[in-house]
């Protein structure tokens, strides 16, 4: 099998930290042949920090000369849909940061074109390569859990409102806390639940502290400028009486600077995720059991490598652009919910 060629379109911390890592150990499959920016020094400081060759400062220049297989956006939210389309456009499979897009017509219509295309459109959802998730698919698969009906997802900060990047432009980003972190546990609940379309959202949304002002943990934001929500929260409600609690902050006031996790409840037995707990009755009396000795995974490593598998044709667990057009249209539902 050939190695696929790669390139990278943006030139900030999540190219430099995740993705180009995480590509270079899979150096028998891929090889980074260019990065691209807007800001040519950017990407060009990139590329040589990594030893990739090239480096160009628009997209025409980067097809034409690098030829790449694989494009990697790690771009605002506001290009994704215009740089996916071009990619798939050229012929390129696609593994794009989350969100998918600003819209639901959007994520659609890059799903959609992935799919006449036969190409490779995947999010880079990487909790769901996370040791704790795999167990929890496990535990479903042997049917430890019964049938999931309620699951609470929550990504709260108290105080992480980015000081850094366009995380509080609305026209870039598309929204705040919820688009940004609230997609993360919602995709991991919808996972659990078989990626089903709910029949009821109702959301709610909150900018109370970020256009107020106050101390900072991630830097310090402007509250003049501030577009996007500092919290969210909402119910979704599916066909078969499943739902959703999910829950999403910047901003919150509460104890604890950050708190990421999700509940499953099913019929015979729940669990909390991080750290993992399964919640049952063993032999007659109720049992929660615990598994300390779950393996370190490097999640972004795991994920790349799935997208890559999605390429080949080899099953994946990868977030798919079909996937993705589902979870985008809840995420524009909440929005208009919270707008009503």
């Amino acid at each position: 099998m050939s190695t696929r060629r790669v390139a990278i379109l943006g030139g900030g911390n999540i190219a430099d930290k995740n993705h180009i890592p995480a590509l270079r150990q899979l150096a028998e499959r891929v090889e980074v042949v260019a990065v691209c920016s807007r800001d040519l020094s950017k990407a060009r400081t990139l590329a040589d920090k990594h030893g990739i060759p090239h480096a160009f400062a628009n997209t025409a220049d980067l097809y034409a000369q690098a030829r790449p297989d694989v494009v990697v956006i790690c771009t605002p939210n506001l290009l994704h849909y215009s740089q996916t389309m071009e990619a798939l456009a050229n012929n390129c499979h696609v593994f794009c940061e989350k969100p998918p897009a600003i819209t639901a017509q959007q994520a659609q219509e890059m799903a959609d074109l992935a799919e006449r295309s036969n190409l490779m459109l995947g999010y880079n959802f990487q909790l769901r390569q996370s040791a704790e998730f795999a167990l929890l698919r496990r535990c479903q698969a042997d049917g430890l859990l019964g049938d999931i009906y309620h699951i609470k997802a929550h990504f709260l900060r108290r105080r992480g409102i980015p000081g850094w990047g366009y995380f509080t432009d609305k026209a870039m980003q598309g929204g705040g806390a919820l688009i940004d972190l609230g997609v993360h546990v919602l995709d991991l609940a919808l996972c659990a639940l078989g990626y089903p379309s709910p029949n009821q959202v109702v959301g709610n949304t909150y900018d109370f502290i970020g256009k107020a002002g106050g101390k900072g943990l991630l830097g310090q934001w402007n509250p003049q400028t501030f577009e996007v929500d500092d919290a969210a929260v909402a119910y979704l409600k599916f066909p078969n009486k499943a739902s959703i609690m999910l829950s999403a902050s910047f901003a919150l006031n509460m104890e604890a600077e950050k708190d990421r996790n999700l509940d499953f409840f099913g019929t015979k037995g729940g669990v909390r995720l991080f750290p993992f707990s399964l919640h049952t009755e063993l032999a007659g009396e109720l049992a929660d059991i615990r598994f300390p000795h779950l393996e370190e995974i490097d999640i972004q490593l795991k994920n790349t490598a799935a997208f890559l598998d999605a390429c080949d044709g080899l099953p994946s667990s990868v977030c798919t652009g079909r996937q993705g057009a589902i979870l985008q249209r809840i995420i524009e539902r909440i929005y208009q919910s919270a707008e009503e």
